[in-house]
């Protein structure tokens, strides 16, 4: 069985690097989401490097915490009105401990009322809406939390329901037992707790679907509903098959990605090409602020790894310098030779590792 949780970085919810323990997993029927239960040494902020979910504590605690199904608790009535903007948590603590919850959203913040979001408070089958204290990227903050079921909701409005900007993942399956190349191609909001059951589809052969056309709707459905997607069949693989998502409102291309076959004849490469957006020119304008402010460089330089933008030997390259900020500056000018894709990469990277950074150079502008 797959688990998700792998080495904690450090936090950056706040500049004193505090680290998030690592959590206790345990599964439990049906297998669906894990209970984590972590242990908070002392006063501090930590943050969930699997779920996003992140604390303010003011003494030493343990906290369980686990994803819950909006569909189960938001009634039909209210789902008319509001669209969850990020997951929802089933969490346990002690009374007044947790100072400040982080709860994960997937809306992007650029140009959006941000008056229109609320967190849902789930107690004794009643929803209660609280407005969070404030809104950053990936996080809606609120302070002197109570606790059982909180998430973020997203009012609907008939004028942003098609607008409305979301992180978003394209993810692609290949079905190895189906006759020659089939995809499965899923197109689903930046939310952990959807993102690991689509990844547990090899475990869901059971489920029989009927795939939609080439028009894939976006819309959000919980963890436990089957998601839509679209099924490719590919009768003879060509050398490079080419993908692409359009905005159906005025064309524009917004993902690209080439198919290329794998050293296994059953494999594919997937190749995305990223169009120049404001992440190249973020990191361009911004190169002399990051030299002196960009931190977590180790957990930086994994992820480029993972992600192959660079090797083991760049990494040690980059680790070697004698001082931070040179550390800094030889990474940004390597990305800067290899082009747009890799500063895209890294700026994706710094948005999830480093909110705060990303969202104080961006107001400066």
């Amino acid at each position: 069985m797959e688990t998700f949780l792998s080495g904690i970085p450090t936090c950056k919810i706040n500049p004193k690097n505090d680290t998030f323990q690592k959590p206790c997993l345990r599964w439990h029927k049906p297998v669906f989401s894990p209970t984590c239960r972590a242990y908070l040494p002392g006063a501090g902020i930590f943050q969930c490097s699997i779920t996003g979910l992140g604390f303010e504590v003011n003494s030493e605690v343990t906290i369980t915490y686990r994803y819950d199904t909006w569909t189960e608790h938001l009634s039909k009535a209210d789902q008319e009105t509001w669209m969850p903007a990020g997951p929802l948590f089933h969490i346990e603590v002690q009374p007044r401990v947790v100072q400040t919850v982080y709860l994960p959203h997937f809306i992007c913040l650029a140009g959006v009322n941000t008056s229109l979001c609320s967190i849902a408070h789930f107690e004794s089958g009643r929803m209660t809406l609280k407005r969070p204290t404030r809104l950053i990227a990936f996080s809606a903050v609120l302070k002197n939390p109570s606790f059982s079921l909180l998430g973020v909701l997203w009012r609907k409005l008939r004028s942003n329901l098609n607008s409305l900007p979301m992180h978003s993942l394209v993810l692609i399956f290949q079905q190895l037992n189906a006759a020659n190349t089939t995809l499965h191609l899923y197109l689903i909001p930046d939310d952990n707790s959807v993102k690991q059951v689509r990844r547990r589809e090899l475990f869901w052969a059971q489920l029989v679907s009927l795939p939609l056309q080439a028009h894939l709707p976006f819309c959000y459905k919980s963890p436990k509903e089957q998601q839509l997607f679209v099924e490719i069949y590919i009768r003879n693989m060509a050398e490079e098959i080419g993908l692409l998502m359009t905005d159906t409102r005025n064309g524009a291309v917004v993902w690209r990605a080439s198919l290329r076959s794998g050293r296994n004849s059953r494999s594919l490469q997937v190749l995305i090409h990223l169009s120049k957006s404001r992440g190249t020119a973020f990191m361009k304008k911004h190169k002399t602020e990051l030299c002196s402010r960009m931190s977590q460089l180790s957990t930086i330089l994994l992820h480029l790894r993972d992600v192959n933008v660079i090797n083991s030997e760049e990494e040690e390259e980059v680790q070697s310098q004698v001082t931070h900020q040179r550390r800094n500056q030889v990474l940004l000018e390597l990305i800067e030779k290899k082009g747009l894709e890799a500063q895209e990469q890294l700026y994706c990277i710094l948005q999830k590792k480093d909110p705060y950074l990303i969202a104080d150079l961006e107001k400066s502008n």
